[in-house]
């Protein structure tokens, strides 16, 4: 059985925000540790921090502080788009506009886990993470 770290990650998110929380822990991965990355840089959200749980073990945590705006969070919706048991991959001009081009998809590609509009420019597809608007 495997765990699906990015799904583990956007589950948390989506009940944080439906709780109206203000922050959130989940496990950390370089992958997702990278996804936090595009949602800070998008602005979805106001910052991270990588949280040592213990000395003894190397054992870390991603501390997400969510974003509102006026009471209302910033991240309207979050979808996994490629699973596990389902790949979703699109090339460079089949890359769709995620809500008429007001949200993201994350992508990852041969060069790395970048935004959609960031891959249409490098000229490269890849495989759909998620969406976010």
């Amino acid at each position: 059985m495997s765990v699906d770290t990015i799904s583990n990650f956007l589950t948390t998110v989506r009940n944080a925000i439906m709780r109206s929380k203000r922050s959130v822990d989940f496990a950390y991965s370089s992958q997702v540790l990278r996804i936090v990355e595009i949602l800070q840089q998008e602005g979805y959200i106001r910052d991270f921090q990588l949280v040592e749980v213990s000395e003894e073990c190397a054992y870390r945590r991603i501390r997400l502080a969510l974003k509102y705006v006026g009471g209302e969070s910033a991240i309207h919706e979050i979808n996994r788009v490629s699973t596990p048991g389902c790949r979703s991959y699109a090339g460079a001009k089949n890359l769709g506009h995620v809500a008429g081009g007001l949200g993201v998809s994350i992508v990852t590609t041969s060069k790395g886990v970048m935004t959609d509009k960031a891959a249409r420019a490098h000229g490269v597809g890849g495989e759909v993470l998620c969406e976010i608007w």
